[in-house]
């Protein structure tokens, strides 16, 4: 089912538009980074692995957003048959939730949240190309993630490296704790303030543009993101009897191209806003 959204919304696809005709061809990253090779990122896999969760993990609480009004978070597909994963408190209390399709056009979607993670699926009619799911944990201090969405909004990317498993209790409706991933910002290619806002639901990439978590979380003052674990993730695909797609097609994401990849990704509705509407 089709539905009409706000006149605000028709804005979105100028803005991509002009977004991502902006970024080709910048190297933010690679600035930042002293231009660090890909081959040089494939490494870290041989560094220390992340460990398992402990109870003497660093804790931090931050407040999760209230899902309410236009611009609520991004979601991406993890099956053409009309599947998506977001936070879930980027729907959680919606009377009605769609994603973004086009300039004022919207699909409802149907929400299922997971009892046991942040995370919830939407269920629409038809969908788009599903984003591939890293087959098994390779997780190592200074790896590299890429997080895609619509921060604020508007079409935006982070690229963050790992620094180590915490346990994150998320205030907001009630108080939800989760070992999370603790990732440090290290640089953004988007026309947004610090608040990151909005990209609550957006896919964590590996450099092989393979998902391994679901971004949830921003804290300001340090200056991190945090993402569910590949193995939090896995759980809550099982509890909801879906076959990750581990198969699909996936695009590869680099410190010197991953702007133009994240706008690919958009363009193709691999990754959409998500609103929650009122009534």
């Amino acid at each position: 089912m089709r539905v009409r959204l706000p006149d605000w919304l028709i804005y979105l696809g100028a803005v991509a538009a002009l977004i991502g005709a902006a970024v080709l061809g910048q190297l933010l990253l690679g600035a930042h980074r002293g231009g660090d090779s890909d081959d040089a990122l494939k490494d870290a896999a041989a560094r220390r692995p992340v460990p398992p969760q402990a109870s003497f993990e660093p804790t931090i609480t931050v407040d999760a957003p209230t899902a309410s009004g236009p611009g609520a978070g991004t979601a991406f597909s993890i099956s053409s048959g009309g599947l998506w994963l977001t936070a879930r408190h980027v729907v959680d209390g919606c009377a009605r939730t769609a994603i973004v399709i086009g300039p004022g056009q919207g699909v409802a979607a149907e929400v299922r949240i997971d009892p046991r993670s942040e995370t919830a699926v939407l269920i629409t009619q038809g969908g788009a190309p599903a984003l591939p799911m890293a087959p098994r944990d390779s997780l190592a201090p200074g790896m590299l993630a890429f997080h895609a969405g619509f921060p604020k909004g508007h079409p935006g990317q982070v690229a963050s490296e790992l620094i180590r498993r915490e346990t994150l209790v998320l205030r907001g409706g009630r108080v939800r704790r989760e070992s999370v991933l603790a990732w440090n910002e290290i640089d953004d290619a988007a026309p947004v303030t610090r608040s990151l806002a909005g990209l609550s639901g957006a896919p964590a990439l590996d450099i092989h543009g393979r998902v391994i978590g679901v971004t949830i979380a921003q804290s300001r003052r340090h200056r991190q993101i945090y993402t569910t674990t590949p193995g939090a993730l896995r759980m809550a695909l099982r509890r909801a009897h879906i076959e990750p797609a581990t198969g699909a097609e996936a695009e590869p994401m680099t410190p010197g191209g991953y702007n133009r990849t994240a706008d690919d990704l958009r363009r193709e509705l691999r990754i959409v806003p998500v609103v929650c509407l009122s009534s």
